[in-house]
């Protein structure tokens, strides 16, 4: 696990069921430490989502970045898979297969992006404005 300061954050994680546990237990941490508490609950929905997407898909270790970037986070999972994420058609009733429609529903922007043999897979919302600035 690295802290860079209150810019970046990340952490490996394994290619086991329990990473995306480990990964929300991260992103919860990094957040309250950024002052960001309002975004956990969608972050940590759409990084289980994009850790379990590494897991079950690329069969391969990951790595969780957290950035604040401009007025955005960006939240980055890269794995060794060089397949990318696509939206498919589930059935109502199934239980699976809901995770990149969650994404493309709840954050602001996504993508995906070649990385060596694997890629990286990203999203980004905006940042909470500090409650000294609201008015």
């Amino acid at each position: 696990m690295r802290y860079a300061g209150a810019i970046e954050a990340s952490t490996s994680l394994a290619a086991d069921t329990s990473s995306a546990a480990a990964a929300r237990r991260f992103t919860v941490d990094v957040l309250k430490q950024w002052g960001c508490g309002e975004l956990v609950d969608t972050v940590t929905l759409l990084v289980s989502e994009l850790v379990t997407n590494a897991v079950l898909h690329a069969r391969s270790a990951s790595r969780l970045v957290l950035r604040q970037t401009g007025g955005n986070l960006r939240v980055e999972i890269g794995d060794d898979s060089a397949a990318t994420p696509t939206r498919r058609s589930y059935a109502a009733d199934a239980g699976t297969g809901r995770g990149m429609m969650l994404v493309e529903a709840l954050a602001s922007r996504w993508g995906s992006d070649r990385v060596g043999d694997g890629k990286r897979v990203w999203f980004e919302l905006p940042l909470p404005v500090p409650a000294e600035r609201r008015s």
